[in-house]
């Protein structure tokens, strides 16, 4: 389920792996970025050139200490490039079947970070901060963690929705029965 403008998450169902309860939900959150890759190398080059064509216009009409002001505005602005590429590959996977939440939060540099809090104590609190944020809470015991952290509010609230659906499917079963149904 994409959010609206900004990071995103999508939801899914989908079997178990061998060994281990069948997921009710499950999530993958990662942070939006409107480059790729790709985009970015074209981005780059772009501002090279451009960089370039204005220091030589510059050169021509002798004010060469331009040059290296050129120069440092290029590389400046091609390493926050990079480091803004490298941020995007944060993740955060929530997964919550009958026993546990399970969160796993994957920085930047790969780094994992896991936690679980029993699904049958479990509170879900979407709490607001000031007037423009939010924060994603996950309680159980007393114990409690931030999610979403990178989520902007309408995608918390949409995540925090489809956590507390898939929660009261657990905790409140829908049994069908035919022979109940005839009778």
């Amino acid at each position: 389920m994409p959010a609206e403008r900004g990071s995103e998450y999508s939801g899914s169902f989908r079997d178990a792996e061998p060994g281990q309860p069948e997921p009710v939900f499950e999530a993958l959150i990662v942070p939006h970025r409107s480059l790729d890759r790709r985009g970015a190398l074209i981005l780059g080059a772009v501002m090279a050139l451009s960089s370039a064509a204005i220091a030589f216009r510059f050169w021509l009409i002798g004010a060469w200490p331009v040059i290296a002001f050129s120069g440092v505005e290029f590389s400046l602005a091609a390493l926050l490039l990079s480091a803004n590429l490298r941020h995007a590959r944060a993740r955060e996977l929530i997964r919550l079947d009958a026993a546990e939440i399970t969160v796993v939060q994957t920085d930047h540099r790969g780094r994992h970070r896991s936690f679980s809090l029993p699904s049958a104590w479990l509170q879900i609190r979407l709490e607001t901060i000031g007037s423009c944020g939010s924060r994603l809470l996950l309680r159980s015991h007393g114990r409690g963690r931030e999610v979403a952290a990178f989520l902007h509010t309408p995608a918390k609230l949409s995540l925090c929705e489809a956590l507390r659906d898939a929660l009261r499917r657990i905790r409140q079963p829908h049994f069908d029965n035919e022979q109940l149904r005839k009778g």
